[in-house]
């Protein structure tokens, strides 16, 4: 079960990979200025997760329009992600939790990746997270294959204005 609704989130410190080398993202960096939205996904390179984030990025204006900074999270390196959102044309910040430490702080590791025996991943999820730091939305999808409720994560962040 992923972090409940109403829980503070847990804050994190993980890299990316910007045209001016690594960058460490804290969450709490948005505390008091900004709703945030974690999208947690298995694996760069894969079909779904491109579809997912792709899709994000092409309607990040209606997400900065309701306050929030999106960002995608996995355990690739962020070298690999770099290179993911480059070739995909992903324009939202990807975070990397190549230890796993913050997907499962977030109750989203998924062992085995659902059976298949490639390793351990993040389970495919959704958390907003107001201001406040405070989790208003929390979903982890039944299957790697599915995709979040987008519409219930713009309804949570509207909630939030």
């Amino acid at each position: 079960m992923p972090l409940a609704i109403g829980t503070k989130a847990p804050d994190f410190a993980l890299k990316t990979k910007t045209a001016e080398g690594l960058k460490e993202v804290r969450l709490s960096e948005n505390f008091g200025k900004k709703n945030t939205v974690l999208l947690f996904v298995p694996l760069a390179f894969t079909g779904v997760c491109t579809d997912e984030l792709c899709s994000v990025s092409g309607g990040l204006g209606e997400y900065a329009s309701l306050g929030a900074e999106v960002y995608g999270i996995s355990v690739d390196s962020p070298f690999a992600l770099e290179a993911w959102a480059q070739k995909a044309g992903i324009t939202i910040p990807l975070l990397s939790d190549l230890n796993k430490g913050t997907a499962k702080a977030y109750d989203v590791y998924l062992e085995n990746l659902g059976g298949l025996g490639i390793g351990d991943t993040a389970a495919r999820a959704a958390f907003v997270i107001g201001k406040d730091g405070v989790v208003a939305y929390s979903e982890q999808t039944p299957t790697p294959k599915d995709l979040p409720n987008f519409a219930a994560v713009k309804a949570a962040l509207a909630k939030l204005q």
